[in-house]
């Protein structure tokens, strides 16, 4: 890891475009002052470096070691002000906290109207717009004032601040419930990946309905339905249950066409939840809803009005990218999906210090798989040696598990062959450690390690023997996350017929459909 990851000032003003510097460098130079004050020169070095070096900093003889912490920190705070003041960054969501601190502000001057005027204005857009934790504490405020402020009507206003307190408080307690379950269940499925057997299944099952609060469909808003829907989705994801998670994805995007405001309020939430749908209709082979799905996102978030700030524009590229790859997966055109591989390197490193590891370990997988299904087993392999090679185990374990498999069976179409043995014992130790060597993984072992005792004219029927051991195990609701992975069936059917896995994919994808 460098050191430009460790610093966060550095890091900061690295991510800056051009006219947040310029404008950085505006709002410092509003006051005379300060156009040689220290920060500023601070600034003006760190963005020069292509790395931080504290070094370079103390040569400049502007400030002494034991300052340097201080005057960072100041000049983290000063950028992050002239942000804020950067109409790109500016949202409902500031402006509602904005006027709430110009009321507090009044507040304490003793101008109780023109406080209670901004609250209440400031508290319609707030409820009009889904912003119900900024609403109560507007409320919160409006009832501190209206306690010592005697010359308006208390009587009906304190029943009017009270009825709104306690609404906002019970569909904020809901939210918030609902958000720490969603959260919860999308952590255990980073962490384990789908359930493997009945046991995980009536484990995660449990958890799930004991932590799920009462609710009445009728009386939910935008917030609390977000949530709701999303809590679904992971729990659907974690049993495998598709038809449930494009169920719930596909409410989760409608949500935001019941409510259009919303996408410019809550980008991240309407491209996330775009993507689970595109995972979902993958998993469910309807590949006619998949691309229209895919076009619509495309289409909505190249509109002048969607935001196009840091971490919008890398979660588009995560979602886009990585559905590009599946369109080309489900239609079996993987040679016309190798262009997309150095774009998608590219793009990785432009996001790099806002795109997670388990996220670019997911491409990593994609990019083998890509590789693998054109031929390409050399190339295949060193991107899957990226994922096996990263010791950290932050993202799925299934993930990791899988690329193993792949790995063997890339190195025996490569010819490989002469490290098969020790790579099949590594594998086998590594999914028994994990608690994930099930049937498909232990037939797929048993097969490659009695490869080479097999004699050439018996090949065939050794893959056909395999093939209907493994057809078995398609549907099982345990044993068939093995193929959402890595379509062993199709490599089989490949070997079997001496066509490429790509043809054979391909054919499968236009029989599908019903294409000539």
């Amino acid at each position: 890891m460098t050191r430009e990851q460790k610093d966060n000032l550095f890091v900061l003003i690295k991510s800056l475009s051009k006219s947040e510097k310029r404008q950085f460098k505006l709002y410092v130079g509003r006051l005379g002052v300060n156009e040689d004050s220290k920060f500023l020169l601070l600034f003006k070095i760190l963005q020069k470096l292509s790395f931080y070096d504290e070094s370079v900093v103390l040569k400049n003889g502007f400030v002494k070691k034991q300052q340097l912490s201080n005057l960072k920190a100041h000049l983290y705070k000063q950028i992050l002000i002239s942000l804020r003041l950067n109409p790109s960054h500016q949202n409902i969501r500031i402006q509602i906290r904005e006027q709430l601190d110009f009321a507090t502000i009044l507040y304490h001057k003793g101008l109780y109207t023109q406080s209670l005027k901004i609250l209440d204005k400031a508290k319609s857009i707030a409820i009009a717009n889904e912003e119900k934790n900024i609403a109560n504490e507007i409320i919160e405020l409006e009832k501190v004032i209206e306690s010592q402020y005697i010359t308006r009507s208390i009587s009906n206003r304190a029943d009017e601040l009270t009825i709104q307190a306690k609404d906002l408080n019970n569909q904020n307690l809901l939210a918030s419930k609902l958000s720490n379950l969603s959260l919860q269940l999308y952590g255990l499925f980073l962490k384990k990946g789908y359930v493997k057997h009945a046991s995980e299944h009536d484990k995660v099952t449990t958890y799930f309905e004991e932590r799920l609060p009462e609710y009445k469909i009728s009386e939910l808003g935008f917030r609390e339905k977000l949530w709701l829907y999303k809590s679904y989705l992971w729990y659907s994801f974690l049993i495998q249950d598709f038809l449930a998670c494009y169920k719930y994805s596909r409410k989760w995007v409608n949500l935001f066409d019941e409510y259009p405001t919303m996408i410019r309020l809550n980008p991240v939430f309407f491209v996330n939840g775009t993507q689970n749908l595109l995972e979902a209709l993958f998993y469910i082979k309807r590949h006619d809803k998949f691309k229209e799905s895919l076009n619509n996102l495309i289409t909505i978030t190249n509109k002048d009005w969607f935001p196009k700030d840091d971490n919008v524009q890398s979660l588009t590229f995560l979602c886009i990218e990585s559905n590009r790859l599946n369109a080309h997966f489900m239609e079996g055109r993987f040679k016309e999906g190798l262009p997309l591989v150095p774009e998608i390197l590219e793009g990785l490193q432009k996001h790099k210090s806002r795109i997670d590891e388990h996220h670019i370990m997911v491409f990593y997988y994609k990019i083998a798989s890509l590789y693998f299904g054109v031929g390409d087993y050399h190339n295949s392999i060193a991107f899957l040696k990226k994922i096996i090679s990263n010791k950290s185990l932050q993202m799925r374990e299934d993930l990791l598990c899988f690329s193993r498999i792949l790995n063997l069976v890339a190195h025996y179409e490569a010819g490989l062959d002469y490290n098969l043995d020790s790579l099949i014992k590594s594998t086998y130790k590594f999914l028994i450690k994990m608690e994930d060597l099930h049937m498909v993984q232990r037939e797929m072992i048993k097969f490659l390690k009695r490869l080479g005792d097999i004699y050439p004219q018996n090949i065939k029927t050794a893959f056909r023997e395999l093939h209907l051991k493994l057809k078995v195990f398609e549907n099982d609701p345990y044993e068939k996350r093995a193929f959402l992975y890595l379509d062993i069936l199709s490599w089989l059917e490949s070997n079997i017929e001496n066509k490429s896995v790509e043809y054979i994919i391909r054919r499968k994808y236009l029989s599908l459909n019903k294409i000539n």
